[in-house]
């Protein structure tokens, strides 16, 4: 229970901070775009390093359903733990939204017109989750105390580099479905991202499951090149 509370809470944080920043900045851009992402984007970013660095140590601060499928796909946790996850992801991802449209004085839910569809902003999303999942197993194998500042500081950057402004969470793909505001996403759009965020870090986990296995000794092996090995172990 504590792992679901602690996923629950994490993620509907982090859907106030994209949707409220998000409703915030457009409402004081002057309508100009660059500024009010700008402004989701800061948001974003900053908010997730708090978060993680919050909850990390009660549940590992997954906040995201692709994250979860890819650890217990590496062991990380039991399959039977799966479920909770993601129900806890999802619930509170869409209380998130429901806070943020509750501080801005926005009706609880509103199914958004903002269009995210095609093939360029599928690919997007493959591309910003592999990225995610790529800093996730980088840093957590060889430099775990860096996993918060390295996710928000991707988050921060994939905003601008991807076309889809990186959504990378199929949590946050569904609750955004919800929110007609700056953040939004069409809810007819939300299988295609769904899919390749999945498909994202499926193969960022393979990728990295074979540079730097998790096992500790396989990953020494990786990591240290021969003489360095034998010098930390005093041979």
């Amino acid at each position: 229970m504590r792992k679901f509370a602690a996923e629950a809470l994490g993620t509907g944080i982090l859907l106030a901070a994209v949707v409220g920043s998000g409703i915030m900045g457009e409402r004081l851009s002057g309508g100009n775009t660059a500024i009010a992402l700008l402004a989701n984007t800061i948001a974003t970013g900053s908010t997730l390093v708090a978060i993680i660095l919050a909850l990390g140590s009660i549940s590992g601060a997954h906040l995201n359903p692709a994250v979860t499928l890819a650890v217990a796909m590496e062991r990380g946790i039991l399959w039977t733990e799966v479920p909770v996850y993601l129900s806890a992801q999802i619930l509170g991802a869409f209380l998130g939204v429901a806070a943020a449209h509750g501080m801005f004085g926005e009706s609880l839910f509103a199914a958004s017109l903002h269009a995210r569809g095609g093939a360029a902003q599928m690919f997007s999303e493959f591309v910003a989750t592999f990225g995610l999942l790529s800093i996730i197993w980088g840093c957590s194998r060889l430099r775990t105390e860096a996993v918060p500042f390295a996710v928000g500081a991707y988050i921060t950057g994939a905003y601008w580099f991807t076309a889809s402004t990186s959504f990378a969470n199929p949590a946050v793909t569904l609750a955004r479905s919800v929110t007609n505001t700056f953040s939004g996403i069409r809810p007819i759009d939300v299988p295609g991202f769904i899919v390749a965020q999945v498909a994202g870090a499926l193969a960022a986990t393979v990728l990295w499951s074979w540079l730097v296995p998790a096992l500790p000794k396989a990953a020494r092996e990786v990591v240290l090149p021969r003489r360095e090995e034998n010098v930390v172990h005093g041979k």
